[in-house]
């Protein structure tokens, strides 16, 4: 008879599977995912605290960018995982707003829960927040105001927005010019007349142990390397460039050989074939019309030493990113052997040295050559890091701002106007979707309550007078976080681009409605140790008495 027969369970799973159904799936979620957005909302804004990481090695990271904190955080809850890709996402196709869209999605599910205890369903709150974020897209496109692509200054303010509250806001004028002269420097026009920016054609080097005003645009690339031999030239002005991914070295074999010498002269004779083999590499390269060879990898001493001798400069061990930005620069193929090698595989360009900075300047004289490098110094690595981060992001939402020519007001102006709308809209909405719609734009303010919040001043206060501002028509009237007044933070010049802006909101919806439509977690037990007869019983490690436990602690998931 069947255990069902018998009035049994009917077991389907293992004794060491752990399994949360329900109401309690949905707050163990809800908890983990709030618990990541708690983790990064401090840092939003110009007044944003910075995080301290410390790793298992002891490296430290100092840092209030969304997506570099929880990249450096060890977290294992599955769910928690689930909001990270969410910055790892808006990193890639936003550039900025990590932090935003982070946020956002925590207090989406933060109103959901809300929504669960007075028993809105799951799937009505997905469609209210869907509804909501229909008429979110349209509030946006009605706002958002069309610029001058060749508008240099708002560039500038959009730079600066980005950059305000991270590692580079002490000199975010000097560095916003920066990045708007590297973003202009590397934009090209397209057949159809629309503004193309391509940043293949644009680096950002580093340099440790100088203040950061002496930051830079250069035109053409910066390498910071040795020349092979400290003997040789370092300065061209029209050179034949040689690129090559190979490492221009003996080929030893790959296996641990043992060889019998007889004599003397066998010795040598084995000796000499490797000095040989490498001389038939300078030679190639000697042939070709090289005067600098520019390779990925490592170049033996011996071939430095032959190739010093007729006068070419050799620098070795580049990173892959470099030598794909010098083949756009030099118009040269990178090659992968230096058999068949002509002057037909050089690129052409001018070199030189700064020997005070331990740095090779390197700029393409071809026809068709072009390319720039933003040279970003600071004092310190901590610092200087900090400002990477900052730049790269200023530099990416410039870029979207000439492609698609559109900005928004800051300051948590174009949250307040789109909750606005939104609730305007609610009364259309039938059923409890109507709740989750109300919801969602509680959710979106959550943006100027913690730039508030941040900044010590308060909240409630702030979000009063914001509203009010936009009842009276003022779309534009956002938080200035320094005055703690609320003024049109267009004309104040903090702007956002709207890609970015969209990007983060849509985000986290998706993010919030993955996590909501989950209402069960199984986690299957580990394979169970061999076990013999006369053995002692298994047990799990987790419980000597044999329990499975519980899940870990949603509200911890790091």
């Amino acid at each position: 008879m069947s255990q069902r027969a018998q009035g049994l369970p009917l077991l389907v799973m293992g004794d060491e599977t752990e399994r949360v159904s329900d109401r309690d799936a949905q707050e163990y979620n809800i908890q983990a995912a709030r618990a990541v957005a708690d983790a990064v909302r401090s840092t939003l804004g110009p007044k944003g605290m910075d995080k301290m990481l410390v790793d298992d090695i002891g490296q430290v990271t100092v840092t209030n960018d969304g997506v570099t904190i929880l990249d450096e955080m060890e977290i294992e809850n599955p769910t928690a995982q689930m909001i990270v890709e969410v910055a790892e996402t808006q990193e890639d196709e936003g550039g900025d707003g990590t932090t935003t869209a982070i946020t956002v999605a925590g207090e989406l599910l933060a109103k959901a829960e809300g929504l669960l205890e007075q028993d809105v369903h799951p799937t009505s709150i997905i469609r209210g927040y869907n509804e909501a974020s229909g008429r979110a897209a349209e509030a946006i496109r009605e706002v958002a105001e069309k610029i001058d692509s060749n508008d240099e200054e708002l560039l500038r303010k959009v730079a600066t927005t980005s950059m305000t509250g991270m590692g580079a806001d002490q000199n975010k004028e000097l560095l916003a010019g920066l990045v708007v002269d590297t973003v202009t420097a590397v934009t090209v026009e397209s057949d159809s007349g629309e503004k193309v920016v391509d940043l293949e054609y644009g680096n950002i080097e580093i340099q440790e142990g100088r203040p950061v005003r002496e930051s830079e645009v250069i035109s053409g690339s910066v390498v910071k390397k040795d020349p092979g031999h400290e003997d040789m030239p370092t300065t061209f002005d029209e050179a034949s460039i040689l690129l090559i991914d190979t490492a221009i070295e003996y080929d030893g074999t790959d296996v641990d050989t043992q060889i019998t010498i007889d004599d003397r002269n066998q010795l040598q004779r084995f000796l000499d074939s490797e000095d040989d083999q490498l001389r038939e590499y300078a030679d190639q390269i000697v042939g070709s019309g090289a005067d600098v060879v520019i390779c990925q990898n490592g170049i033996d001493e011996v071939v430095d030493h032959f190739l010093m001798k007729q006068g070419i400069l050799t620098i070795d061990r580049i990173s892959k990113t470099d030598m794909g930005f010098l083949k756009n620069l030099l118009e040269a193929p990178i090659l992968s052997s230096l058999d068949g090698v002509t002057g037909e595989d050089l690129g052409t360009g001018s070199i030189r040295r700064s020997d005070d900075e331990e740095l090779f300047y390197i700029e393409g004289t071809g026809a068709e050559a072009h390319g720039v490098t933003m040279l970003l110094r600071a004092p310190t690595e901590h610092v200087l890091d900090e400002l990477e981060r900052g730049v790269q992001d200023a530099v990416d939402v410039v870029t979207q701002t000439v492609t698609d020519g559109r900005v928004l007001a800051g300051g948590g102006a174009i949250e307040v106007e789109i909750a606005r709308r939104i609730r305007d809209h609610a009364d259309s909405v039938q059923g409890r979707e109507q709740l989750a719609v109300e919801a969602f734009a509680d959710a979106l303010e959550v943006v100027p309550r913690a730039l508030a919040d941040n900044a010590g001043l308060d909240p409630i206060d702030m979000l009063v007078k914001l509203r009010a501002a936009h009842d009276d028509g003022d779309t534009r009237a956002g938080l200035d976080v320094f005055t703690g007044e609320v003024v049109d933070t267009f004309d104040a010049g903090v702007v956002e681009p709207v890609h970015a802006k969209s990007h983060a909101i849509v985000s986290a919806i998706e993010a919030a409605s993955l996590v909501l439509k989950i209402d069960d977690i199984i986690q299957a037990g580990g394979e169970p140790d061999e076990w013999q007869p006369g053995d002692e019983p298994p047990v799990n490690p987790r419980d000597p008495g044999g329990n499975p436990g519980p899940l870990p602690d949603a509200g911890d998931p790091f």
